[in-house]
């Protein structure tokens, strides 16, 4: 437990972003499975991916105010366009598990009984797809979309090179 309490003070933001990622990932599931189960049955990638940016658009507010709060001094325009690249990108890691298992194993019905289908797909997508997807977001975050600030020297400071009295030979 102990280690745990020092991994989040030493990385605030990284446990921030999980926490924002478990809120996107209910809402992921919630709409994944509305549509998956009584709407468009026959398009579990599609539901998968509207479920996801839906939950990608929560999560860019949650992430800018709350898990990256500290950091991004790029122009608002700028840094959702970035965030949205990340995000088409993570979109696509999320539903490639998936698209695999459907149609490259064939893990569908009438090939599989409707519970390995559904077992298949949970694991897949939400399960692989998520986890493959949140390394790469979380890494694209703090390197493109939120990286940390710069900080600022003072060239003119009493103890910069190119201010000081004595020269050095």
């Amino acid at each position: 437990m102990r280690s745990l309490i020092r991994l989040a003070k030493a990385h605030p933001s990284a446990l921030r972003f999980l926490v924002v990622g478990g809120i996107g990932f209910v809402i992921t599931m919630v709409i994944n499975y509305g549509l998956k189960l009584f709407v468009i049955p026959q398009h579990p990638v599609t539901a998968l991916a509207v479920g996801t940016i839906i939950a990608t658009v929560v999560s860019y507010v949650m992430n800018k105010k709350w898990s990256f709060d500290d950091r991004g001094d790029r122009h608002t325009g700028y840094e959702m366009f970035l965030f949205v690249i990340v995000s088409v990108i993570g979109i696509g890691l999320n539903s490639a598990p998936l698209y695999l298992s459907r149609y490259g194993f064939h893990l569908e019905v009438p090939n599989v009984t409707r519970t390995h289908q559904e077992v298949a797909d949970f694991v897949s997508g939400p399960v692989i797809g998520t986890m493959i997807a949140m390394v790469f977001r979380y890494w694209a975050m703090n390197k493109f979309v939120f990286p940390e600030r710069a900080e600022l020297v003072d060239v003119l400071s009493p103890t910069s090179p190119s201010t000081s009295s004595n020269p050095t030979v």
